[in-house]
């Protein structure tokens, strides 16, 4: 019996294809609150600007934490920020993670 690539995807991957599929697949995506549409801000507070705001029944990839401004939203109240992208925080405040704590490593600033 031969092996089909088609019923063993893995097969037909090239070296390296296989370790890029399984850090993709370890990027967790979070909810944000339900009806909320979330500011993005370029650090990790309240004092930092606005770079785009999420649209409602967004999800985002938390990609590290960081402390800064407390907040209070649906979900609690918090200092965590959440780095959904390089040089763009939302308060962990507004997205359900399941935790009041870390969920992943802190952000080297």
């Amino acid at each position: 019996m031969s092996v089909d690539s088609v019923d063993h995807p893995e097969a037909a991957q090239g070296p390296g294809e296989r370790e890029a599929l399984t850090a993709e697949a370890a990027v967790r995506t979070f909810a944000v609150a339900p009806g909320v549409s979330l500011n993005v801000r370029s650090g990790p507070g309240t004092e930092y600007g606005i770079v785009r705001v999420l649209p409602e029944g967004s999800r985002v990839a938390i990609f590290c934490q960081a402390p800064g401004t407390t907040v209070t939203g649906p979900y609690g109240t918090t200092k965590i920020w959440d780095n959904i992208d390089n040089g763009q925080y939302v308060s962990d405040a507004y997205v359900h993670t399941g935790s009041d704590g870390y969920v992943a490593s802190r952000c080297a600033l």
